[in-house]
């Protein structure tokens, strides 16, 4: 726990653009958030790596994602089944479901249906928050975060040693 929040902090701290850091946690969410073995998540894997975005944050959001989906999975399987058993998208469903392709893919899975849906649905948002909050903690927070007394305190704890250690080793973070 301890290293995780050392490296979140390493990863906010570092020069590595606030947009690769915030498209690093949306692709976490979507591969996150729906089941580990889905064909989507293969093609969101390709695209961490085919662009510029931080691996570490991909990787600490991935894990926090997962951990979320837990506790969402009732929700995923709700919109799932109400998309799939929508009568207007019945000949869709129909059509995809005769391709290989989109059985390979499990979209007639509740749970991959749902979790994809949403995901994609908070992709945006997520993307334009996190964007934001990284800037204006960098701007106007983090010189102050840095004099204040309480963090003259947490530079004795073993969490900021941690945090030194993985910022010695990793560079920007990514």
């Amino acid at each position: 726990m301890i290293k995780a929040i050392a490296k979140f902090l390493k990863i906010l701290n570092s020069e590595t653009d606030p947009t690769q850091i915030s498209l690093a946690f949306c692709f976490a969410m979507i591969a996150g958030l729906s089941p580990l073995l889905s064909l989507h998540n293969l093609f969101v894997v390709l695209l961490v790596l085919v662009l510029r975005v931080n691996l570490s944050a991909f990787l600490l959001g991935f894990v926090v994602f997962s951990g979320i989906a837990y506790l969402l999975d009732p929700v995923f399987h709700q919109v799932g089944l109400t998309l799939l058993n929508a009568p207007a998208l019945n000949g869709l469903w129909t059509g995809l479901y005769d391709q290989a392709l989109w059985r390979i893919a499990r979209f007639n899975n509740t749970l991959v249906m749902g979790s994809l849906v949403l995901a994609l649905a908070l992709f945006l948002p997520l993307l334009l928050l996190s964007n934001r909050l990284i800037r204006q903690y960098r701007a106007r927070f983090l010189n102050w975060v840095l004099k204040s007394k309480l963090m003259q305190a947490f530079r004795a704890t073993k969490l900021y040693e941690a945090y030194e250690t993985l910022s010695q080793f990793g560079g920007s973070g990514g």
